[in-house]
């Protein structure tokens, strides 16, 4: 929603793993939330301190809000949850809208549908979100290697 929780951690969690398969000059990634209200601001600091404990550096990620060249720019536009698929469904040009899904479309290990935002519960909700990116990335990074 934000971009301070959920994307940023799975941004610096893909990233990590595209850099360790040497495909960073071929992948690039971003995260933006659906609502501007912490645009500029870094992510959440107890979203930093759970993903540094994993050796994933989230300090230099800044919030911002979808663009609507976004939809254009990226060949994936991956949700944390059914809320921001929605928002982001409508806000999608129609040429865009396939591709639009559910991050944990690429999960192989987690029937979760979305990722539950822990912004407002304990240390137990960051590393479960930390859990899913790890399985969401992988099984994402997969997929585009198959595509290549």
């Amino acid at each position: 929603m934000n971009n301070i929780c959920r994307s940023p951690t799975v941004e610096a969690v893909f990233k990590h793993h595209v850099e360790a398969a040497g495909l960073d000059q071929y992948i690039h990634c971003d995260s933006a939330g659906t609502y501007g209200n912490h645009a500029g601001d870094p992510p959440d600091a107890r979203s930093q301190r759970h993903a540094a404990k994993r050796g994933y550096d989230l300090s230099a990620l800044r919030a911002r809000r979808v663009e609507k060249s976004d939809f254009e720019r990226f060949d994936y536009i991956l949700a944390m949850d059914e809320d921001n698929l929605s928002l982001l469904m409508r806000d999608c040009p129609d040429e865009h809208a396939t591709k639009i899904a559910l991050l944990m479309t690429y999960s192989a290990r987690s029937d979760a549908p979305g990722v539950p935002d822990p912004y407002y519960g304990g240390a137990q909700g960051f590393e479960r979100v930390l859990d899913m990116a790890e399985e969401a990335a992988q099984g994402l990074l997969r997929h585009i290697r198959y595509r290549l």
